[in-house]
């Protein structure tokens, strides 16, 4: 006997919500009639591009503007002494990356052993570097190691076709 009622209850509920969808959409199309009927907007065109002239840097053999400045005095080659960059050399694996993007994270040494550092590349290795290693895109040689520094020597261009050693460090990052 409630199977029959519930499913009579179910067929009203139905009915009482369908009765709902045949209302009249009379409103709704006057109201649309309406806003069809209102003059249509008027789009201002975009603004007129002016193109920017073209700018050609010229001054890449120059210090990077990012980099720290060095003293004048730091530049003064040795007197008689002609510094150039030897070319022939084969390229290191940290002479890939700016000094810049360079961390020292360390230093080792064996017992009576010399001192080699620890650098991070610009790639997240660390590499294990001594004395003599090349590193950075300017040439730079290692001339030292200490606990907390790194000493380098680079050979920069000093803008008068001429090359100059130009002192440069890596200090130990936290």
């Amino acid at each position: 006997m409630m199977i029959p009622s519930r499913s009579l209850l179910l067929a009203l509920m139905g009915t009482v919500l369908l009765t709902g969808c045949s209302a009249s959409f009379d409103d709704v199309e006057s109201q649309m009639e309406a806003i069809r009927q209102k003059p249509r907007g008027r789009v201002e065109p975009p603004p007129e591009f002016t193109p920017m002239p073209t700018y050609t840097y010229a001054a890449h053999q120059l210090r990077s503007p990012f980099a720290p400045p060095v003293d004048a005095a730091q530049l003064v080659t040795e007197t008689g002494r002609k510094v150039e960059p030897d070319f022939t050399r084969p390229q290191e694996y940290l002479e890939r990356f700016n000094l810049e993007a360079l961390r020292l994270r360390g230093t080792l040494q064996r017992p009576d052993g010399p001192l080699f550092a620890l650098i991070e590349d610009g790639n997240g290795g660390v590499q294990r570097v001594k004395v003599g290693n090349y590193l950075g895109k300017n040439q730079g040689r290692i001339a030292e190691i200490t606990p907390t520094q790194l000493s380098i020597v680079e050979i920069v261009p000093d803008g008068r076709d001429g090359w100059v050693e130009r002192p440069r460090s890596l200090n130990l990052s936290e």
